[in-house]
């Protein structure tokens, strides 16, 4: 018999995705802006980099511990919704085959049908037919705290260690359009990468990137050189 290969759908990177590439992005634009506003002040290239690793800790451990937090909580209500499901399946087995029928009915099956279909996959696993069909769940999209944690902090530390690189390497009267140039090369690939693992638009990944990460960092570059002072 033909079989065929297992399809792999994006869906199942979802979760890593979505942190990794909020880590990294947080941690160019952050850190990039965090050293434009401070070499605006005038202030010395040591400071410079002080600030930027200091940013680069702190940055860190921030995108960790809220992440963790985060996914935490909604891994905490999806829980509490399934033990609530395993209740009402143990103490309503007839209401709940019939509200199992009624979303076929609603995906387009007629009652016949959908009245099978509910009956053997109650009769299969009752728990994750309702878990996936009633409210939503699936493994490939379940929570993972520290998944999310240390795939955001990681992410963070690549990402604000690259402009923090650009500007130990500049010499310090070009580290300013250096650090924001190269910085802006760094969305462009990290847009282009995220809409290429995602399957997006390559364009409208980097553009979105790109657009906010180069405002954040001319506002902040705009308020050093205007207060003079470290931001």
């Amino acid at each position: 018999m033909r079989t065929h290969p297992a399809e792999n759908h994006r869906t199942q990177h979802i979760g890593w995705l979505r942190a990794a590439v909020l880590g990294a992005n947080d941690g160019i634009v952050s850190t990039a802006s965090l050293i434009l506003g401070v070499a605006a002040a005038s202030v010395s290239q040591g400071a410079v980099l002080v600030a930027g690793v200091a940013g680069l800790v702190a940055g860190a451990m921030s995108m960790a511990a809220g992440e963790y937090v985060s996914v935490s909580s909604q891994a905490d209500t999806e829980q509490a919704d399934i033990a609530r499901e395993r209740v009402e399946l143990a103490t309503d087995g007839v209401h709940e085959l019939a509200e199992l029928t009624a979303i076929y009915v609603q995906r387009g099956l007629d009652a016949d049908l959908a009245h099978q279909v509910a009956r053997q996959l109650t009769a299969k696993d009752a728990l994750a037919a309702h878990t996936r069909d009633e409210l939503g769940f699936s493994d490939s999209l379940a929570a993972n705290p520290l998944q999310a944690a240390l795939a955001s902090a990681l992410a963070f530390i690549v990402g604000a260690g690259l402009p923090l690189l650009a500007a130990w390497l500049s010499p310090y009267r070009y580290l300013v359009p250096v650090v924001a140039a190269t910085s802006l090369l760094f969305l462009v690939v990290l847009g282009g990468l995220a809409a290429y693992t995602g399957g997006a638009s390559l364009g409208k990944g980097i553009a979105r990137v790109v657009f906010w990460g180069a405002i954040a960092m001319a506002i902040t570059a705009g308020v050093g050189k205007l207060f003079g002072v470290a931001v």
